[in-house]
């Protein structure tokens, strides 16, 4: 089925408690994953809650991942939404595993704007003429 974006959502079990608690090392981290994706990143915000826990994003140009992480659980989840073709939402999933040294995960895969809707398939053929 063709849509117009992948959309990752992703869970990190048994991660480095340090690494999760660390405002700086998450905003580092998502960024590099984004990068080694092929993402063209636009803007990030991140931010560190008492006593723990991160919340952050990444809009790429072609749309964002964000992450919110449970260091006291050591656990995170993140979501990866990519639209066209030009970034692998794989990749980011797969750096994420290695720099949160997570011992689990999960992921589910969404497409969004299934091309099944005819409003959605005549755009597309209108664009692809252009």
């Amino acid at each position: 089925m063709e849509a117009l974006g992948t959309h990752l959502l992703a869970e990190y079990y048994e991660c480095d408690y340090d690494i999760l608690n660390d405002v700086f090392s998450i905003e580092d981290i998502m960024l590099k994953s984004a990068l080694s994706a092929g993402a063209s990143v636009v803007a990030k915000n991140f931010h560190r809650f008492e006593p723990y826990g991160v919340s952050g994003v990444i809009i790429i140009a072609e749309s964002h991942l964000a992450i919110h992480t449970w260091p006291e659980y050591n656990f995170a989840t993140v979501d990866v939404f990519t639209c066209g073709d030009s970034v692998d939402p794989n990749i980011c999933h797969d750096f994420l595993i290695k720099a949160f040294k997570s011992k689990k995960s999960t992921m589910e895969k969404v497409l969004r704007g299934a091309l099944k809707i005819p409003e959605l398939r005549k755009k597309k053929e209108i664009i692809s003429k252009l």
